[in-house]
């Protein structure tokens, strides 16, 4: 599984110029998910979201969570997160899982974290749709549920010259 997150001031989701989603303070949740997920990926990144802080404190240091400031959840399935464009012009969605076992898996995730206390929104699997919001900083963070997949960063004082 693969999220796109962004700590929102706000965010909403329309299908035909209806919103069918909408939040306030929270997280925006972009989710992809691939063929190969399976829950124990749904629940890593259930886990994940609601516990990562990063959200300000009286400081103004990221410090707190999603329980700890009472946010809201906005989740929109998009499949396109698990395209390639590796090859020639047009993006190749051959890694997307099929859109039964995608829906069932998108469901569960959401239904973890509803279980942890949240109010979840969602728009409408495999609708077009129209994704508004006002991202908090801006802060935006791509997770994903196999650690394999994430790009290696440069150690703390080290920069991605010193590691070539």
């Amino acid at each position: 599984m693969i999220i796109v997150l962004q700590r929102v001031k706000e965010a909403s989701v329309e299908v035909l110029g209806k919103v069918v989603g909408k939040i306030g303070r929270g997280i925006c949740l972009l989710v992809g998910i691939e063929k190969g997920d399976s829950k124990e990926d749904a629940e890593f990144l259930a886990k994940k979201v609601t516990e990562l802080r990063i959200f300000p404190d009286q400081e103004g240091k990221m410090n707190l969570s999603l329980f700890d400031v009472q946010g809201e959840v906005l989740a929109v399935s998009q499949f396109t997160l698990a395209g390639s464009a590796k090859k020639g012009r047009r993006p190749s969605f051959d890694s997307a899982e099929e859109p039964a076992k995608a829906e069932k898996l998108f469901a569960y995730f959401l239904e973890l974290i509803r279980q942890k206390g949240f109010m979840v929104n969602t728009g409408v699997f495999q609708a077009m749709m129209d994704v508004h919001l006002i991202n908090d900083g801006p802060v935006t963070f791509i997770l994903h549920s196999k650690r394999t997949l994430e790009p290696d960063r440069p150690s703390s004082g080290e920069t991605s010259l010193d590691s070539k």
